[in-house]
């Protein structure tokens, strides 16, 4: 009985004092919506503290819609929706950032506008809808930039909307422009002092020198961002830090240390219940764990992160949880779920980077700049009218003379953009042929039938082995494809990668190799993206693929004899280029070869901004008695 009146007690006194913040907070919703203040500064200095009630924001939003009070109803909206988003309840924050949005419309509330847009983008990118993600960014830009003096709210939507751009680029794997745009935001952020927004902007910033591995720059980028959220107390900004700074402790081969910050972070982001912190903390305890060989504990947090990502649709996560996965079971040489696991992982991230979808962000990015300059023009218009009318009024030569000038340069302005963007559009058409020429259709399906037969004949040993040689292929060439230079080392890796897969269908009778001089450094040396290949595409099909015998295929890479150039030498003992025309001219079906012309055109713009201009020559080699003994292909290459 005692116990009974205790526990009576006890609800009561819980109930009084729920019934008190209940009134208090009444009375300030209610003094709120009396005074009604426009714009989210002034609402937010008030609710801060009540941002996080669910119970609260729902009744203010209530209040508001009955009161007429718009910019507080769009207020709580979205404040409920970014709740529904870090619990990643991803469903409900878009149905109440899109009722936000639609009352911002309705009461013409810019700041709300913007501000639902880009909660929108933000859900949208957490989800990895691109497009969806982009389009609302764009919209909530180009609002907020028609403003020309724009509130502290304002700036700091347009700030928002750089980083979601900047992410978006980070989940394609663009990380020079991604980090342009994390750059951009971080130095407006800075004008406005707001620490959390520096803080993530320098989490981002680590993150794309992470995947470029520049590992040293990303620790110091994600250790400036764990000060600055240490400095505010931000929860979820420490959570995803630790889990960065993990990561790097990984690559760097010290596990212990990645799980001494892994352990009590996860039991941190387990409390908040966000799925969005959780699964990529249990991916990388899985991860150190491997590392420790503690392959069954690595198995069990492995699986439970892919779950979680897979459930609160969190695609980035789960591939990369697949993939460790995948290395996991190869290690263990469990061989048909290391395949299993690498598939699921590559169908993962072509799903979320796809041509077509790069294809589309790069178009929308185009559109936003060429509509800047169609807007500045038509300032310059305006102002070129009023210049007209006081023309008009004052009749003087003076005047009239400046007003030339003035169209004068605004035609040349136009004339100039008008040559940068054609020069844009065929850099563009340039690559895009490069890609397409990297991606022959007929060498896909070859190198999958290939691998098929593998699998056909139960050599699953060799399956795995060349399917992630293929794979990694692919990815190369769709990586490089976005930049317009990359290290020798990479170039070579690729090379090397097109090579294996191709001498499966030549029995592996190819002898193939690669030497380069000790004075050059190929993770220094800068060279076009995707050079190599058209040229051994051309030795292995038209110089090696009608000869008997021994088949050889050599690149050298050397310094030049001229200061400023390095010289790559491609060397085949094939028939010979009259041999192979005659062949050519033979054949009733001719293919015509492109790749040649393509780089080419593609080292010709490439030189443009160096002081050297590049050359290339083809060398047909004899024996000595006079037979043809293969092609000498000799690429000299400005440095400088």
């Amino acid at each position: 009985m005692k116990n009974y009146f205790f526990v009576l007690f006890l609800l009561i006194t819980i109930q009084g004092f729920s019934q008190s913040v209940s009134k208090s907070f009444e009375k300030t919703i209610d003094s709120l919506t009396n005074k009604s203040p426009e714009g989210y500064t002034s609402i937010h200095s008030v609710l801060r503290k009540y941002r996080n009630d669910t119970i609260g924001m729902r009744y203010f939003a209530k209040i508001a819609a009955n009161k007429g009070y718009f910019d507080g109803q769009a207020y709580a909206l979205n404040e409920l929706g970014r709740k529904y988003r870090n619990t990643t309840q991803y469903a409900k924050a878009i149905t109440l950032h899109k009722e936000a949005l639609e009352i911002a419309n309705a009461a013409n509330s810019l700041e709300f506008k913007v501000s639902s847009l880009n909660n929108l983008a933000l859900v949208y990118r957490r989800t990895s809808s691109i497009r969806t993600a982009m389009d609302y960014n764009q919209k909530a830009l180009e609002l907020a930039e028609t403003v020309d003096n724009p509130s502290t709210s304002l700036k700091r939507s347009i700030n928002i909307s750089h980083n979601s751009i900047g992410n978006l680029y980070k989940k394609l794997k663009q990380y020079d422009r991604a980090i342009k745009q994390f750059e951009k935001s971080l130095y407006l952020e800075s004008e406005l002092n707001n620490v959390l927004g520096q803080a993530i902007n320098y989490q981002n910033i680590g993150y794309c020198k992470e995947e470029l591995g520049d590992l040293e720059g990303a620790f110091e980028d994600y250790n400036t961002s764990l000060a600055l959220n240490e400095q505010i107390n931000n929860e979820m900004g420490l959570i995803i830090c630790h889990n960065s700074i993990a990561q790097i402790y990984i690559k760097q081969g010290k596990p212990h240390k990645a799980l001494h910050l892994l352990k009590p972070t996860l039991d941190i982001a387990k409390k908040r219940g966000d799925g969005y912190l959780t699964a990529p903390l249990l991916v990388n305890l899985g991860w150190a764990k491997s590392l420790l060989e503690e392959n069954r504990e690595a198995e069990k947090n492995m699986l439970l992160g892919l779950k979680l990502s897979e459930e609160s649709n969190l695609p980035l996560s789960a591939a990369h949880a697949s993939h460790l996965l995948s290395k996991l079971y190869q290690k263990q040489r469990k061989f048909e779920k290391a395949l299993q696991y690498n598939l699921k992982s590559e169908q993962i991230e072509e799903e979320i980077q796809n041509e077509s979808t790069l294809r589309y962000v790069n178009d929308i990015i185009f559109r936003y700049d060429s509509q800047k300059q169609v807007n500045r023009i038509e300032v310059l218009a305006k102002e070129n009218e009023n210049v007209t009318l006081a023309l008009r009024k004052n009749r003087t030569i003076l005047l009239i003379a400046g007003l030339a000038l003035a169209l004068l340069a605004g035609i040349f302005y136009i004339l100039y953009r008008q040559f940068q963007l054609k020069n844009e559009k065929k850099v563009l058409t340039l690559e895009q042929s490069m890609l397409r020429s990297q991606m022959n259709p007929h060498f896909l399906f070859n190198s999958l039938n290939s691998i098929k037969l593998y699998i056909i004949n139960n050599e699953q040993k060799n399956a795995v082995h060349y399917l992630n040689k293929f794979s990694k292929l692919v990815r190369k060439i769709l990586e490089a494809s976005s930049l317009r230079e990359i290290p020798l080392a990479e170039e070579l890796e690729t090379a090397e990668l097109y090579m294996n897969i191709e001498n499966i269908r030549f029995s592996n009778e190819i002898d193939f190799q690669i030497n380069i001089s000790d004075e050059i450094d190929p993770h220094v040396v800068k060279i076009p993206s995707l050079i190599l290949q058209p040229f051994l595409e051309n030795a292995l099909w038209h110089g090696l693929s009608s000869k008997t015998g021994e088949k050889k295929i050599q690149v050298d890479v050397r310094k030049a004899d001229d200061r400023g150039y390095i010289d790559i030498i491609i060397t085949d003992n094939g028939i010979g280029r009259a041999a192979s025309e005659r062949i050519k001219l033979g054949k009733v079906l001719k293919r015509k070869s492109v790749g040649i012309d393509i780089t080419k055109d593609r080292l010709l713009n490439f030189s443009r901004d160096f002081q050297n201009s590049f050359n290339l020559e083809i060398i047909d080699l004899f024996k000595g008695d006079g037979g043809a003994n293969g092609t000498k292909i000799l690429l000299h290459i400005p440095t400088i």
